[in-house]
């Protein structure tokens, strides 16, 4: 237990030195060295391609060209040209992320900070941070990625890296946009806005009102039985709506408020339920009857005030206010004929017919129903100034934040007659099957100083958090610290994390960079109340980036090594396990990230553009020490020393080349992902560690998936396109949880159009 939290009172002292510090007792920034720029962007993870640069880390940005040209709306699928991110696809549509960095559990992107225009975006970061929520990839301006040591101003996640969604802007002038696709598996998409600014006498007003629909059938079927008929009924919808507004006063300071509202929904008929590998190679695309009832209700909203004001040039603060909520129920199958899917599935004995609707039996589906919540304020100051010949731009950030999760469940039984077809149900308790609250209060603080001199820039930081987590099961049987069972607990504790990176501009083309930085990722308030330590790791990157004068060609090579103590990992997600947290132990994830990309029609002077790229990733994640769990339930147990971590793949690379001219264009990308084991034990047959049969346990496949676009231009303001994703139409194993093996997305053929005025 901490006792020693920063109050009030100490932090506005703290504020006022660093203030007095970097504003009075130093130089003023030479007029020769400052340029114009947008205080705004200093909160964004990266802020501009340019940026890149001069970064101490390894950084990417997503255009909104890179997601517009081969209309992506798939998280998995827009990360694609990113080094260094293991996907690890679940529902072939991205609906839910399973994203890593650098070797972090992939589970949900729990271990990655979530983000949408810098603030916290997961459901509950601290308290329960797995991604049942994903922002719309399709209605973004872009995506930030940073790895390496600046990413500790962005914790609470610092093991990994960063992902930060960017939303549509406030355009600069009055702009239309609308753009409209249909295609395979009954898609019909929609994304329109429309947003302005203008000058009034108490300053620049803006506004940006935006809408994104998406609708499909879906690609897979259920067996049908003689009292459902519906099976081709497995899509989803979704609904998003955001609006922002901007106010730059019209006073001699620089003075901007901006207020977003958003919010999102989401009805998928989607299911844990998967195959057996048998019947996956069969028919990927099928389903049992016994997933028939399974789907996830789901609503989102988060609200943001954001205030900057620039007292003097050389001086920024930046504070936002942001208010989070989500809710969502998934009603999915839990058991069958009293025996979990994963069981089944691997057994294929008299409940296998259960799962497929030719035998009578109970099925148990459980409503997993919760809500989360999460807000705060960020404040954080960017001062430049000079010491003799050195530049300084220093940051200093505070965040009180609190989040907590509501887990209020029940189980109903479904009786299954001979044929299949349901003859009665028993509705269950609501709140029997959890009944949990989990809370995180959290404050922040970090400091960071990027030195230039020379050729050099020095970026030394530090993050400190104080969490104070609070966990109640009314009841629950949890085994305390102390060895006692008890329903309710607190845990307090303080995470440090420090870094240092440095950039080197060997001359106009070519710079090298490199860094250091410890990381830390805490577990949630459940966890820790029954003993599980904190995950820690130390992390050192090497690279180069080249760019040559014309910018036709660009390239970087990242050497990357982290070691990971008391890795924390979930049990299982949605399988036969609790869902419960568990430290597996030590872990090294070392590799290479290599990205180069060269347009020969720019660099020739010829009439079309003729751009490629060529990105990979080799990663050597292996686990340091026999796991700690003989859980059977776990797909961590029984792990050995030198085993590969699960779900992180050795070799992952894209590739693609396009045609461009003032009226169309072409665009082909193909890319790879190796074959992963999807457990600690490394086994190549679906048997876990105590060796019973369980679907969970094997390997995915390798895979090449290669999409196909085309855009023509009709006018400067109409566009259409076409194209197609797996265009091979290549099945393959995915993923083998959450319960059964599962397909990345069949072919998916669409066309549309864009107007934007």
């Amino acid at each position: 237990m901490y006792k020693n939290q920063l109050n009030f009172k100490t932090f506005s002292v703290l504020f006022a030195l660093c203030f007095v510090v970097n504003v009075n007792a130093l130089e003023p920034v030479n007029e020769d060295k400052k340029e114009e720029s947008d205080p705004v962007e200093s909160i964004m993870v990266i802020g501009s391609q340019e940026n890149i640069s001069q970064m101490p880390g390894s950084a990417q940005l997503v255009t909104r060209d890179d997601i517009r040209e081969q209309n992506y709306d798939d998280i998995n699928r827009a990360l694609i040209k990113v080094p260094g991110v293991y996907v690890r696809e679940e529902d072939g549509f991205g609906l839910f992320s399973n994203i890593s960095l650098r070797g972090v559990d992939t589970t949900r992107s729990a271990k990655v900070t979530m983000m949408e225009d810098g603030i916290l975006i997961a459901p509950a970061p601290y308290s329960a941070p797995s991604a049942y929520y994903s922002p719309t990839a399709g209605r973004m301006n872009g995506l930030e990625v940073l790895k390496g040591s600046s990413q500790i101003k962005f914790g609470p996640h610092t093991t990994g890296g960063v992902i930060n969604y960017l939303s549509t802007p406030i355009p600069n002038q009055k702009k239309m946009y609308m753009k409209a696709t249909f295609g395979a598996f009954n898609e019909k998409r929609y994304h329109a806005y429309v947003g302005n600014k203008v000058d009034t006498k108490a300053g620049e007003v803006g506004f940006v009102l935006e809408g994104f629909k998406r609708d499909n059938s879906g690609f897979k079927r259920i067996d049908e039985t003689p009292d459902f008929n519906n099976g081709n009924e497995t899509g989803f919808g979704k609904l998003d709506g955001l609006f922002k507004v901007s106010w730059k006063l019209n006073t001699e300071m620089y003075q901007l408020i901006e207020f977003k509202y958003a919010n999102s929904a989401l009805n998928a008929n989607e299911t844990y339920l998967g195959l057996s590998e048998e019947d996956f190679r069969a028919d990927p695309n099928r389903r049992y009857s016994a997933s028939r009832y399974d789907n996830i209700d789901s609503k989102e909203s988060q609200t943001s005030l954001r205030y900057t004001v620039s007292p003097t040039q050389y001086l920024d603060i930046i504070t936002t206010f942001y208010q989070t909520d989500f809710s969502r129920n998934w009603y999915k199958l839990s058991k069958a004929n009293g025996q979990k899917p994963s069981i089944i599935l691997a057994e294929q004995g008299a409940s296998f017919d259960c799962i497929r609707g030719l035998s009578a039996c109970d099925l148990k589906v459980k409503a997993n129903n919760r809500w989360y919540s999460s807000q705060g304020v960020e404040s954080m100051m960017f001062s430049r100034f000079d010491t003799k010949n050195i530049s300084h731009e220093v940051v200093f950030g505070v965040r009180k934040h609190k989040d907590d999760v509501t887990r209020f469940q029940w189980e109903d039984i479904y009786a299954q007659a001979q044929d299949g077809s349901i003859s009665g149900r028993t509705d269950g308790i609501p709140g029997s099957a959890g009944d949990r609250y989990q809370q995180t209060k959290a404050l922040a603080i970090f400091l960071q100083d990027t030195l230039e001199f020379g050729k050099w820039t020095v970026t030394p930081g530090l993050r400190y958090e104080m969490l104070d987590q609070l966990s109640q099961d009314p009841n629950g049987t949890l085994q305390g610290v102390g060895g006692s069972k008890g329903r309710d607990g607190r845990n307090s504790f303080n995470m440090l994390v420090m870094g240092i990176g440095a950039t080197y501009e060997f001359n106009q083309s070519l710079n090298g960079f490199a860094g250091v930085h410890t990381g830390f990722s805490p577990p949630s308030p459940r966890a820790t109340r029954s003993g599980l330590d904190p995950e820690t790791s130390t992390a050192i990157e090497v690279g180069l980036r080249f760019s040559n004068l014309s910018q036709s060609l660009a390239a970087e090579a990242t050497l990357f090594y982290t070691r990971f103590k008391d890795l924390i990992v979930v049990d299982n997600v949605g399988g036969a396990g609790s869902g419960d947290s568990e430290n597996f132990g030590e872990v090294i994830s070392q590799g290479l990230e290599f990205s180069v990309q060269y347009d020969a029609g720019y660099d020739n002077d010829w009439d079309f553009r003729n751009p490629y790229f060529f990105n990979l990733t080799y990663t050597d994640a292996t686990q340091q020490n026999a796991a700690r769990s003989t859980d059977p339930e776990s797909i961590f147990s029984y792990g050995k020393k030198g085993n590969n971590v699960p779900y992180i793949p050795d070799l992952t690379f894209s590739l693609g080349t396009g045609f461009e001219t003032d009226k169309w264009n072409l665009l082909t990308t193909i890319s790879y992902v190796a074959a992963t084991f999807t457990s600690a034990n490394n086994v190549n047959q679906a048997f876990n560690g105590d060796g019973n049969p369980d679907i969970r346990f094997g390997k995915t496949d390798s895979y090449f998936v290669v999409d196909f676009s085309a855009n023509y231009i009709i006018n400067d303001k109409i566009k259409i396109f076409a194209g197609v994703q797996n265009l091979l139409n290549n099945s393959y194993i995915v993923s083998r949880q959450p319960d059964g093996v599962r397909g990345g997305m069949p072919r998916f053929v669409y066309t549309g159009f864009e107007i934007e005025l």
